[in-house]
């Protein structure tokens, strides 16, 4: 089980050469159990990126708690960090290695045997679709299939949870589709996906449960069910704006 409890994140920013102390995450608390998709939901800006860094173990919350499996990173980093796969829109890969060189190294770093390897590799280009291009170099392959190949460096050690950041984002119908699908099929043997996106639809069609940030707060959470009941809507999308008292300009 991963929990995050009151976890809030300060920056300092320069305006007008004076020090502006701001939050981009306050007292944000939830549970997420094995086996269950969380869909963290919010505009770009909304804080969603911060929380899962901070989750993933590159910020260090300012204050709060994050733990997995009852481990915290101050003392099993290294442990916590094995069991997880952290991918962003923006996850920059050597552009330089094939498909199949970057997956070795992937697999090099997390100490799999080779043998063990080889039959991951084969299976992971299979499932993902990339198998015709292992051999490319990934700087000559289209943003699609690069997210793919992302992917299937996340799935390389086998992780139980996902930390998976707007993952779909500016790819085309297909790319998304096979990383929707590879979400649900990972659920289905009882991995953990947070998954944040400002695409509704999709946090729609594959959570579990979702969390609805704004300005750094979470302004509602539930099943999607629980929040079009809540706020008497058809679709997440109106349920975000219902809950803000409509668009705004800020």
């Amino acid at each position: 089980m991963l929990i995050v409890e009151n976890v809030k994140k300060k920056f300092v920013k320069i305006e007008k050469n004076k020090k502006q102390e701001f939050y981009a995450n306050s007292n944000i608390s939830f549970k997420v159990k094995e086996g269950t998709i969380l869909g963290v939901l919010g505009p770009n800006g909304a804080g969603k990126t911060t929380l899962l860094r901070m989750i993933g173990g590159i910020l260090k919350p300012t204050s709060g708690k994050i733990e997995f499996d009852g481990m915290n990173y101050k003392d099993n980093e290294i442990e916590i960090k094995r069991r997880f796969a952290y991918l962003s829109g923006n996850t920059k890969i050597y552009n330089t290695l094939s498909c199949y060189e970057l997956l070795q190294m992937c697999g090099d770093i997390y100490e799999i045997n080779k043998d063990i390897l080889e039959k991951r590799i084969i299976e992971i280009t299979n499932r993902l679709n990339i198998k015709e291009f292992l051999h490319n170099k990934i700087g000559n392959l289209s943003t699609g299939l690069i997210q793919r190949v992302n992917i299937a460096r996340c799935l390389i050690h086998n992780p139980d949870y996902y930390i998976l950041d707007e993952a779909t984002s500016g790819l085309d119908i297909i790319s998304s589709q096979v990383i929707l699908d590879f979400i649900k099929e990972e659920k289905k043997i009882g991995k953990t996906v947070i998954y944040s996106t400002h695409y509704m639809e999709e946090a729609e069609n594959i959570c579990d449960y979702v969390i609805m940030i704004n300005k750094g707060k979470v302004i509602k959470e539930g099943t999607p069910a629980e929040i079009r009941g809540i706020t008497k809507t058809t679709n997440l999308r109106a349920a975000f704006f219902n809950i803000l008292g409509g668009i705004s300009n800020e």
